[in-house]
């Protein structure tokens, strides 16, 4: 056994000077030489002057020589009057060090070689060689192809091996590179805040952006429930006429250069959704109006359940997917809307998706059909969502400008249905807390936040230009944030300012560039929103955006639906109706 000792410094320093040199030809050298001759020019002068001054007395000695009187003689230096000085350190014990090896193995061999075995090896390495001649060039050219393949097999075997040590390489190379970014994430807050109390600002952090989506328009934002900082984003064309093959990218924070994972699909992608307690499992929507089911888990491209026109397949665009909870069998399952007017439930059986019409969206207003028969017109359905604490209850928008309270359970009429919009309406979402209230947002211009038992909005915001996506803030149920066509994102907060903005700004580098989705963190006080170009940017909130309410000596903060309710509550019976708040 031997302990390691580390290395003990053997040397002392016992006097130390620093000094500095000045070249002789500086201007500060000339000024030195100067000074030092002025003050040796003074000293003469002054010894002159004693000199003609004083003039000592001289008197005769014995031998009749003159020596002047009352002047001291000066001794010569005894050269031997000098003292010797000198000091010994203690020296520390040296050490020896060493290290005992195991030695290699060792085996002996041993063979005995007659005349003929070294014949027979002789024999065989000339037919080699004589085989080798007469092959010809074409076998050779074909050969080479294998020996490549062969070589490439084997390339991709060693590099699975590494991938994740490459991985978490890659990561740490992104964080170095992006130092700064990653401070301002997790560090930087406005301090211009303390002086304006309405106002705030977003402060741009990663921009995500891949060239295989250059020419693709951001359809699709959604979070994974889990890990929070993953998301997923669809790659898609609202244009008609510029339909081509589709994507689906899953970003990391922790590597904003390049996707952690990479779907392609050969229609475009317009929804996707991660499931809550399964994070692998990807629901999707295409274009072409087929879902699917992709887990990321699973190293292929090949969606795991996917829907075809023998099993339900929609007629048009899918424009949104949501998860559900699981049936009364267990089985997974997951709604989706389309242009074609209908609402379908998709669940997950062991090897295939079945389908299951929820609502149809059918019109008042009814068509003339040949030889005098009568069409009843459908709506075309955008978007959907459920309401957080009674799942059985989901709103249905249309291009129409309607919304339409559904229920699980009746499925052959609407609960009731709203003349919100006079466009398309693009995006609607329940409250985080609040039960009863939604907002919507649309082609018009408009937002709108609505009670769903009142016919009337109880807000209505005009922010310039057509809204693409709006979303509630997962932090408060006051905040909600907005993106339109014109670049700009609109944060507001009703317990702030319940008529204007706190927060109204341009993210886009380039003119002409329409943002079309946003999403909020679960976790993180940022937001990232898409745009037409296939870039996704991220975004940090000011203080004054994410205002919490302050904590008093002694007591936590108020949290959860316990205090936000009461807290919208308040807002709105300023603004409802005294006979609408009756009835209630």
């Amino acid at each position: 056994m031997y302990k390691l000792i580390p290395h003990v410094e053997q040397l002392a320093i016992h006097f130390q000077m620093d000094g500095n040199l000045i070249p002789i030809d500086s201007e500060e050298a000339k000024r030195q030489m100067m000074k030092r001759e002025d003050e040796a020019e003074e000293e003469s002068e002054t010894v002159n002057v004693e000199t003609e001054t004083v003039k000592p007395a001289e008197e005769e000695d014995e031998e009749g020589n003159k020596r002047a009187v009352g002047r001291k003689e000066k001794k010569p230096a005894n050269q031997f009057n000098f003292s010797d000085r000198a000091s010994q350190t203690y020296n520390n014990p040296s050490r020896d060090r060493g290290e005992m090896t195991e030695p290699p193995p060792r085996a002996n061999f041993s063979s005995n070689a007659t005349q003929w075995e070294i014949f027979d090896a002789y024999i065989e390495d000339y037919e080699q060689q004589q085989k080798s001649k007469e092959k010809k060039p074409s076998h050779k050219a074909a050969e080479k192809p294998k020996a490549k393949k062969t070589n490439l097999s084997d390339q991709g075997d060693e590099m699975l091996k590494v991938a994740k040590s490459a991985k978490i390489l890659e990561r740490m190379v992104n964080q170095n590179t992006f130092d700064e970014i990653a401070l301002d994430f997790k560090y930087y807050e406005d301090d211009a805040d303390d002086f304006r109390d309405q106002e705030g600002t977003l402060l741009p952090l990663w921009k995500f952006s891949c060239d295989k989506a250059k020419k693709l328009s951001v359809t699709s934002l959604t979070w994974n429930k889990k890990y929070t900082d993953l998301f997923a984003v669809a790659y898609g064309s609202y244009d008609f006429l510029k339909q081509a093959k589709g994507l689906i990218l899953l970003y990391s924070l922790k590597n904003p250069s390049y996707p952690e994972f990479i779907y392609y699909t050969e229609s475009g992608v317009m929804s996707l959704d991660f499931h809550s307690d399964y994070p692998h499992l990807i629901a999707a929507g295409f274009y072409d109006g087929s879902v699917a089911v992709y887990n990321t888990a699973e190293s292929t491209q090949i969606a795991k359940y996917s829907s075809s026109a023998r099993n339900g397949k929609h007629t048009d665009p899918v424009w949104q997917v949501k998860w559900q909870k699981d049936d009364l069998d267990g089985n997974m399952n997951f709604f989706s809307v389309s242009s074609d007017g209908r609402v379908v439930c998709w669940t997950l059986a062991k090897s295939e998706l079945l389908f299951t019409d929820v609502v149809t969206l059918s019109l008042e207003n009814t068509l003339d059909g040949p030889e005098g028969a009568i069409v009843a017109a459908l709506g075309c359905g955008t978007c959907f969502d459920f309401n957080k604490q009674q799942d059985q209850i989901f709103l249905v928008c249309t291009e129409e400008g309607k919304v339409h309270k559904c229920s699980k359970s009746y499925t052959n009429q609407f609960l009731d249905t709203f003349d919100a919009h006079h466009m398309a309406v693009y995006s609607v979402a329940w409250n985080s807390y609040h039960p009863k209230i939604y907002l919507t947002c649309s082609a018009d211009w408009t937002v709108k936040i609505w009670d769903h038992t009142c016919k009337d909005p109880l807000f209505t915001y005009d922010l310039g230009s057509a809204v693409g996506d709006a979303a509630w803030a997962p932090y408060s149920s006051t905040v909600f944030a907005a993106v339109t066509a014109d670049g700009k994102v609109f944060v507001f907060d009703l317990n702030i300012n319940k008529y204007e903005p706190i927060c109204e700004q341009v993210v886009v580098q380039k003119k002409k560039t329409k943002l079309t989705h946003i999403a909020f963190n679960s976790k993180y006080p940022i937001i990232i929103v898409g745009d037409d170009r296939g870039n996704i940017i991220s975004l940090k909130l000011s203080p004054n955006l994410r205002k919490k309410p302050k904590e008093k000596k002694g007591q936590e903060a108020p949290k959860g639906p316990e205090f936000e309710i009461p807290k919208l509550d308040k807002i709105l019976s300023l603004v409802r109706d005294p006979e609408a708040s009756t009835k209630q």
